[in-house]
């Protein structure tokens, strides 16, 4: 028995529609109670909130297409200011009626121009006997325009005197929208996260026609079972599946098992999937790259060059600040005269290398250090003269916004700042070697 009922629409269409949103039916329902029949009017406005990749976009997108009723849709990230999302609404209305129409750029300076230039536009495209649907995606940047944009929206039934509705979507709650000097209170509708059961299903929908059903849900439930303590993000698993899916056939293509049996199957695709959790989110690399090496069994740092974390971009001078910030960290104050002195003696061995009498300075971690003796180091690994300039000083601040140095202590404090350097050794080689400087040269623990 389907799910979805409405008299207004072909019981074949909502079967059709209740196909393509599923584990989304009482979502679904809803709206449709609230649309009602073409010719009726609506809610003057809807706001539709959840989480990120819960369905909202897609769900009123396919609703509003599959039963053919006539709407705008528009990405407020997209069109980020108030002139640009009212003249888009209105060059998008042109093409309500006609798709074969030549549509034309409309400009619009305010809201009362938009209000006289809508009503021209329902009017001429004889839309004035249904419901029309203005949606709004990401409706959040509708609170960094001007205080009148969202209240006038939430209005623009009243306002135009006609049959329209709008429609909100947004990742946050509607308190966190609602002006102080009050509005138009919107139907607020709540898109819950899929569960672990909704995902099963939906992604087990795309299985290869080459492969059986079953086999492809074993594989869907493996991939939940690793990933959905971790990430509950629809699109996020509906790539890391595609992506590893291949590896999970592998043994099924060359004969060493079949499809029912699940124990070789985990064996094998067990370690990609430790491997692709360390980069859920993050798309470190391609998925070809990805592919590859998952073909050689390599691990994700053997090819050079992939990981976003070691082409840092930053300025040349601030590459040279970081790589002196991570030696002023790690060395000794008594030994900056032995690594940064050209001309600095000869300096017994007895009273300097006693590395067997302490611990490591790496194990100890990063030690704070004062902005001159960061600038010393930076002006002796440095070929070419610097002269301490603003410039200088703005990218140590850049450095410190970045999280890659800290400062430590008040900015009250008599003798200066002092700071710390927070990267790793691995980034910091990674770093040097762009410039072409050998870190390890100048590190105390590694003499």
């Amino acid at each position: 028995m389907p799910n979805l009922e409405h008299p207004a629409y072909p019981a074949a269409t909502l079967l059709h529609l209740e196909s393509l949103v599923p584990c989304r039916e009482s979502q679904v329902s809803m709206l449709l109670s609230i649309f009602g029949e073409r010719q009726q009017f609506s809610f003057p406005s809807i706001f539709i909130y959840g989480h990120t990749s819960s369905g909202k976009t897609y769900v009123v997108q396919t609703l509003l297409n599959t039963l053919q009723l006539p709407h705008v849709f528009v990405n407020c990230m997209e069109y980020f200011t108030s002139r640009l999302l009212l003249e888009e609404i209105l060059t998008q209305l042109q093409s309500c009626s006609s798709e074969t129409e030549q549509t034309s750029h409309v400009p619009c300076d305010n809201f009362n121009d938009f209000v006289r230039l809508f009503k021209q536009a329902v009017v001429s495209r004889e839309l004035q006997d249904q419901t029309l649907y203005i949606v709004l995606d990401r409706a959040e940047q509708l609170r960094e325009m001007e205080a009148n944009i969202l209240p006038a929206f939430l209005r623009l039934q009243e306002l135009t005197d006609g049959n329209v509705t709008v429609v909100l979507l947004s990742e946050i709650v509607w308190e966190l929208f609602r002006p102080n000097t009050g509005c138009f209170e919107p139907f607020t509708l709540y898109f819950p996260d899929y569960s672990i059961g909704h995902l099963q299903k939906i992604l087990s929908q795309n299985h290869p026609p080459e492969y059986s059903a079953d086999f492809y849900s074993a594989y869907i439930n493996i991939l939940l079972g690793v990933f959905y303590m971790v990430c509950r993000d629809l699109k996020e698993l509906q790539h890391l599946a595609a992506l590893n899916f291949s590896k999970y056939c592998e043994p099924v293509v060359s004969g060493e098992a079949n499809e029912r049996d699940t124990r070789k199957l985990w064996k094998n695709i067990e370690p990609h999937l430790k491997k692709a959790m360390q980069t859920v989110y993050l798309r470190e690399i391609s998925s070809s790259q990805w592919e590859r090496l998952q073909r050689d069994n390599e691990e994700p740092g053997q090819l050079k060059g992939l990981s976003a974390h070691t082409h840092v971009e930053l300025p040349y001078y601030s590459k040279f600040l970081l790589i002196a910030a991570y030696l002023a960290s790690y060395n000794p104050v008594r030994t900056d005269k032995r690594f940064f002195l050209k001309h600095h003696g000869k300096i017994r061995k007895t009273s300097f290398m006693k590395k067997h009498e302490k611990t490591s300075n790496h194990l100890l971690g990063p030690k704070p250090f004062p902005l001159d003796r960061l600038l010393a180091i930076l002006y002796s690994i440095v070929d070419n003269r610097v002269a301490p300039t603003a410039n200088i000083f703005s990218q140590i601040t850049s450095l410190v916004t970045l999280q890659l140095l800290s400062m430590v202590g008040h900015n009250d404090q008599l003798d200066g700042p002092r700071y710390k350097c927070t990267v790793s050794l691995d980034f910091i080689r990674a770093v040097a070697r762009t410039v072409n400087f050998d870190i390890i040269k100048y590190l105390y623990d590694f003499l």
